[in-house]
C-alpha cells in the first residue's frame, strides 16, 4: 500500500516512516511543508495519505487544506489527518463531502502502533477512522438536540463505536455483549435518527457522522 506521509517534525515524521514500513506499508513520499505535500500527492498518487493538520509555512491547517484540494482534484483520495488537539472544524471539513476515506486521528494514537496502523488500514480501504475523543466531542455538542435526545445510554455507546469504524463483531466485544444486541442497538439508532438502516458499515458511518456534523 502507498503512503504519502506529512508531518514537520522530523523524529516523528522518521518514526511512523519506521513503523509503516514495519507493517509493509510502502512510504513513497515523507515531507515536512504544504507545498511538497501538494506535489507529492499529485505525482505518487498514494492509496492514502496520512497528513498532520498543522505544517508550513502557515502552522494553521495547511496540512488539511492541501489535503482537501487533493480530494478534489481526486475524489475519494483516502486522508487520515493526525493532529495535538480536537478540532472540531477540521472534523467537520474532512467529513464534509460525505464520501468516505476519511480519518481523524489525535497524535497520542499513533504511539499505539495496531490501533494506529488498523486506523491508515480502514481509510485506505474506504471507510472512517474517528478517533474517540472527536466522537464524544462532536456527540456532546448534539445532546441536547433532537432526535439526538432519544438515544439511550447504551446506544450512545454503540454510536461512539459505530462512528470510529468499528465492526459488530469489535462492538459486541467491547461491551460484552451478542453481536444480535448491536445489530439491534443500531437499527434503532437509524430509525431514533431518521437514517435508513444499511449493511454496509462504511455507508452507515458515514450517515451517522454527517447527521452528527449538520445544523
Amino acid at each position: 500500500m502507498r503512503v504519502v506521509l506529512a508531518e514537520d517534525l522530523f523524529l516523528l515524521r522518521d518514526g511512523l516512516v519506521r513503523m509503516l514500513e514495519a507493517y509493509d506499508f510502502e512510504i513513497v513520499a515523507a515531507v515536512e511543508s504544504g507545498p511538497e505535500l501538494t506535489r507529492a500527492l499529485a505525482e505518487r498518487e498514494p492509496d492514502v495519505a496520512v497528513v498532520d493538520v498543522r505544517l508550513p509555512p502557515s502552522f494553521t491547517d495547511e496540512g488539511l487544506q492541501c489535503a482537501l484540494a487533493a480530494r478534489k482534484a481526486r475524489p475519494g483520495l483516502p486522508v487520515l489527518v493526525l493532529s495535538q488537539h480536537v478540532e472540531q472544524l477540521y472534523a467537520r471539513e474532512l467529513l464534509a463531502d460525505g464520501s468516505g476515506g476519511v480519518g481523524y486521528l489525535l497524535k497520542d494514537r499513533v504511539f499505539d502502533a495496531e490501533q494506529f496502523v488498523d486506523a491508515v488500514r480502514r481509510v485506505a480501504a474506504g471507510g472512517t477512522a474517528m478517533d474517540p475523543q472527536v466522537i464524544s466531542q462532536l456527540l456532546s455538542r448534539r445532546s441536547r438536540d433532537r432526535p439526538m435526545a432519544r438515544l439511550t445510554p447504551r446506544e450512545v455507546e454503540v454510536m461512539e463505536l459505530v462512528a470510529q469504524g468499528r465492526s459488530n463483531t469489535a462492538i459486541a466485544s467491547r461491551l460484552v455483549i451478542t453481536e444480535r444486541a448491536v445489530a439491534k442497538h443500531t437499527s434503532n439508532i437509524f430509525g431514533k435518527l431518521e437514517l435508513p438502516p444499511s449493511d454496509d458499515d462504511n455507508r452507515r458511518v458515514l450517515a451517522v457522522l454527517a447527521y452528527l456534523d449538520r445544523g
